[in-house]
């Protein structure tokens, strides 16, 4: 990792995650073309769902878990064996922390969350009956996250990746069933595409702590006395909760754009609940890139050689900013490759498709930005990354009320602000780092 070509070096590590993004992607669209079956209200109740539950995934695997792979990445470039397996310790107990809160907070507070953002009716008990069960068991998506994180920590990208394969494949046959029902297996409907989720994670949870529990293990989660330690608490949290705020401010500004949707009625909240739906499969593409730009960013600026990491950060980021694009102008060109696979109401496809030709174009800007911010967290400089988050908010929040409440403009101008927001999201990151945004890294460092 510190002395071998890049590219060769950024593909081997990518690889396993590659093919571990692909069965993510495949769980993501797979959710999708299932509970459409249901119909329109279950679609648009998932929709209200969906920024909160890819919050808490991309907080557990990209926000914290992040920081827990670069934490472990750079004890292990200095040579601090010991403080590797302290630091997964300390990654647990955030993740029992964060899960609790989630758990807490949607349990109790769902309804009127999703009443905030438009919910009615059939929608808002289909959220309930989907945000109920999955945030009942965040404990499992936390730890599954976290633990993967660690192991990638340690080089190892083949394991969790694997899981994310086994993950997909359990859900595939499992979902359906617990959907529909089949024999003894009772009807859950959308409640069953979360537990299908659960019980694939807790799967994955297992096999990933046995890895760290195993004998010779690089970050050994049995080899120290369970207990707090301050200082590695604030190795992880320093990157942590600033790359944490990152995917809040995201997923927030998708839950403004979802609230201002359902002012144009439940098949426009169906269909950008579809097409927006695409965006969070460009998140697992990143995320494939992007854990291996976070080690090898994270290992160099450990090992006290940060010259290479930024010649790293940007071929990542141009290999994810290509396929993301190409992804974005193909659904641009024709959105009905997308949108057909989830659903035949001629009114949701519609929104969907104006949806799709405004922003897909945008697409690999957005990639852009999000292969940076996982290299930031190899770098421990998030300010950049949260300001581009920042931007986007703030530019949905503004434009989406300019659009409905001031113009009355058709939902087209509202999307027209979305597209605008990814632009701005990515030029910032990438700007910033041009500029020298971690220069003050490579000193520290």
């Amino acid at each position: 990792m510190l002395n071998g070509p890049l590219l060769p070096t950024l593909l081997r590590l990518a690889a396993p995650n590659v093919i571990g993004l692909f069965a993510a992607t495949m769980t993501i669209g797979y959710d999708g073309y299932i509970l459409g079956k249901l119909g329109a209200e279950a679609l648009a109740g998932i929709a209200l769902v969906f920024p909160l539950s890819m919050l808490m995934m991309q907080m557990s695997a990209g926000g914290i878990g992040g920081a827990v792979t670069a934490a472990v990445a750079r004890a292990l470039g200095a040579g601090r064996h010991d403080d590797a397996g302290r630091l997964a310790q300390q990654s647990l107990l955030i993740a029992a922390t964060l899960a609790a809160v989630f758990a807490l907070g949607l349990l109790a507070g769902g309804r009127a969350v999703y009443a905030a953002m438009g919910g009615r009716g059939a929608a808002l008990e289909a959220a309930l009956a989907y945000s109920n069960v999955m945030f009942g068991g965040a404990a499992v998506i936390w730890f599954t996250n976290v633990l993967g994180a660690v192991v990638r920590g340690t080089g190892n990208m083949l394991l969790p990746a694997t899981m994310l394969v086994v993950t997909a494949l359990i859900h595939v046959v499992l979902c359906p069933t617990l959907v529909f029902g089949w024999g003894p297996v009772p009807a859950l409907g959308v409640a069953g595409a979360a537990a299908s989720l659960l019980i694939a994670n807790a799967v994955a949870a297992l096999v990933l702590a046995w890895q760290l529990l195993r004998p010779g293990a690089a970050a050994p989660l049995n080899r120290t006395r369970w207990q707090p330690h301050a200082r590695l608490l604030r190795d992880i949290l320093r990157v942590g909760v600033p790359a944490s705020m990152s995917p809040v401010l995201s997923n927030a500004s998708i839950a403004v754009a979802t609230a201002f949707v359902g002012s144009f009625g439940t098949a426009a909240l169906a269909g950008y609940g579809v097409a927006a739906r695409l965006e969070y499969i460009l998140v697992p593409i990143a995320f494939g890139f992007g854990t291996a730009l976070t080690a090898m960013v994270a290992t160099h600026m450990g090992a006290g050689q940060p010259e290479r990491a930024p010649h790293a950060a940007w071929l990542g980021a141009g290999i994810v900013a290509a396929l993301t694009g190409t992804i974005g102008l193909t659904v641009a060109v024709a959105p009905a490759l997308w949108m057909d696979l989830f659903t035949q109401d001629a009114a949701v496809r519609e929104f969907g498709g104006t949806y799709l030709r405004i922003v897909g174009a945008f697409y690999g800007l957005y990639g852009l930005g999000l292969a940076l911010f996982f290299a930031s967290q190899g770098a421990g400089r998030m300010f950049w990354p949260l300001a581009g988050s920042l931007a986007r908010l703030g530019i949905v929040t503004l434009g989406g009320w300019a659009c409905v409440h001031g113009l009355n403009t058709a939902a087209s101008g509202f999307f027209g602000v979305v597209a605008a927001s990814l632009a701005v999201y990515g030029l910032t990151i990438a700007m910033a780092i041009k500029l020298g945004g971690w220069a003050r890294t490579h000193e520290r460092a």
